[in-house]
């Protein structure tokens, strides 16, 4: 029995057109439709191309959201100079990186190293045989994988890439009797390669139904398999970077009135309290990734499968730790981080975004490889610049200094009101209300 659809929804949304999903929303959500309707437009890219690939990307698309695209210079990485691009709102982030970046930049720069690029993916499957007999004629049905997948892995593999190696695992701790996975771990070279793994593993998941339908070996009672799906993991501990800094103690020279010796005790102080308390290590690692992510969007990478397997790595002995470390071994001030990750340059939207075309190519168009070591180490000045503020003049002074500029917009200052401002709050407090009474009070005293 077809029943009326409640209030504010509708059928068939998607087959609209742009234009006609817009007139839907507003005319139902909004109190004044045709001043929002020409909002949303106007932020539609001004070279029609463009805004189609952007309409194309995702589903219902409807308008663009502008986000600040930005640049870190003086990021000195293996001896090699990167003005890296970022794209965040969170207004400190960039300054934060800039600062970082600038004070290492006389110090011997970063130093990063790939450790590996190994991803996985898994076929999860119910098969009630005996394991044994599963186990000895694996090595048949690996083979078997490796044939029948040929053609799929062949471009892959011409570029050195491919099918690392295959695995057949049991899991104890998942409560699923007679449970397996097979475990496929893939090189996808310069591409992130989510793609090309769910395409290799759903086949392996047809080839593994077939195998217990006509293998000789198996009985009739072993013959059925419940495959239950065939998916990539974004736990990728195998594909990681190393990023660090160094340099002697003394070289540190004074920061906010704290000498080198007592500034490099308080700051290992505040990396082993992130590696050893949860609610310190939780805001610790989020500052991490604060840089991380700005330079994985700005490349048009996946953040949030970053960010899951960032934090996945934060808590693999059991306890949630701060992904930095700090040592102070001989006179030499040491900090760094390893952190997994998997990135591409090659496909996905790396090809079709126009912006991360050009993040690219500002980048000199890096390997995969290299793109995941420039992350790591802007993920590594964000973590030093939080830290060095925390330890000496406290967060809030830089931070608010950068709020104060948004407070300004939303006042709509000008830009004498606004100098005058930035004057008057250098040793004061910032908030809305005592912006909104400097400003009211500067138009008067006019």
């Amino acid at each position: 029995m077809n029943k009326s659809l409640p209030p504010k929804t509708i059928s068939g949304f998607s087959k609209m057109s742009k234009l006609g999903k817009i007139r839907w929303i507003v005319e139902n959500f909004f109190k004044d439709p045709e001043r929002v309707m020409q909002e949303l437009k106007q932020y539609w890219l001004h070279r029609e191309e463009d805004q189609k690939i952007l309409d194309a990307i995702s589903e219902n698309t409807i308008t663009t959201f502008p986000m600040p695209y930005s640049v870190a210079p003086n990021f000195i990485i293996n001896g090699r100079t990167y003005c890296v691009p970022m794209v965040t709102e969170e207004s400190s982030v960039v300054a934060a990186a800039s600062s970082a970046a600038k004070f290492w930049m006389t110090r011997g720069g970063f130093h990063t190293e790939l450790i590996d690029v190994e991803k996985v993916g898994h076929v999860h499957f119910v098969w009630r045989g005996e394991e044994a007999k599963l186990r000895q004629h694996f090595d048949e049905l690996k083979a078997l994988l490796l044939e029948q997948t040929a053609e799929l892995t062949a471009n892959m593999r011409k570029r050195g890439g491919g099918i690392r190696d295959i695995d057949l695992r049991t899991v104890v701790e998942v409560p699923i009797a007679h449970y397996y996975q097979l475990v496929v771990t893939f090189d996808t070279c310069d591409s992130m390669g989510a793609n090309f793994i769910n395409t290799v593993l759903e086949a392996f998941a047809r080839i593994l139904r077939q195998y217990f339908l006509t293998a000789p070996h198996f009985s009739d009672a072993e013959r059925d398999v419940e495959i239950l799906m065939a998916i990539l993991s974004n736990y990728t501990p195998q594909s990681r970077v190393h990023a660090e800094v160094r340099c002697a103690i003394e070289e540190l020279g004074e920061i906010e009135g704290y000498s080198a010796e007592e500034f490099a005790r308080r700051f290992k102080m505040a990396i082993d309290i992130a590696r050893h308390d949860i609610y310190r290590a939780v805001t610790h690692n989020k500052g991490i990734f604060n840089g991380v992510d700005a330079v994985v969007i700005a490349t048009g990478n996946d953040f949030r499968a970053v960010e899951a397997c960032g934090h996945s790595y934060a808590v693999q002995d059991g306890l949630y730790r701060g992904l930095s470390q700090c040592s102070l071994d001989d006179g030499t001030f040491r900090f760094w981080l390893e952190l997994p990750m998997a990135v591409g340059t090659v496909g996905g939207l790396t090809r079709l975004h126009p912006i991360a075309r050009r993040s690219l190519e500002l980048l000199g168009f890096p390997s995969a490889k290299e793109l995941m070591q420039i992350i790591a180490a802007v993920g590594l000045a964000q973590n030093f610049a939080a830290v060095r503020s925390l330890i000496t003049t406290g967060i809030q002074k830089g931070h608010m200094k950068m709020h104060l500029n948004n407070i300004l917009l939303e006042l709509g200052a000008t830009e004498e009101q606004s100098r005058a401002a930035v004057e008057y709050f250098k040793d004061k407090t910032v908030s809305y209300r005592a912006v909104a009474d400097f400003i009211r009070q500067f138009k008067n005293s006019c």
